[in-house]
């Protein structure tokens, strides 16, 4: 059964339906997404989730382990491998 779904109004006045509590808009989220660096690959809830706990440059992210970044809220298991290769491509990699 899938959850009812609710209309919502950003602070900017988009228009969308959630079916959960999370206050992201999705219209904003596209216009905020980066066109490069490591944010501009994974999906809007991991960038936000990331950002929202001040990880927005790949020297930043390694300061942490898979785990430690799989129990931020917003960050599933299919984030970690695009991750871990934006990592590699500068030689770093995620704390051990």
């Amino acid at each position: 059964m899938k959850a009812e779904k609710s209309l919502r109004f950003c602070e900017k006045g988009h228009k969308f339906y959630k079916s959960t509590d999370c206050p992201s808009c999705p219209i904003c989220d596209k216009e905020n997404k980066p066109t490069s660096g490591f944010l501009s690959t994974l999906s809007s809830p991991a960038r936000n989730a990331l950002v929202r706990e001040g990880i927005d440059t790949l020297q930043e992210l390694a300061n942490y382990t898979e785990k430690d970044i799989l129990k931020i809220h917003g960050i599933g298991p299919a984030s970690i491998p695009s991750m871990r290769s934006s990592l590699e491509e500068v030689g770093l990699s995620f704390k051990e």
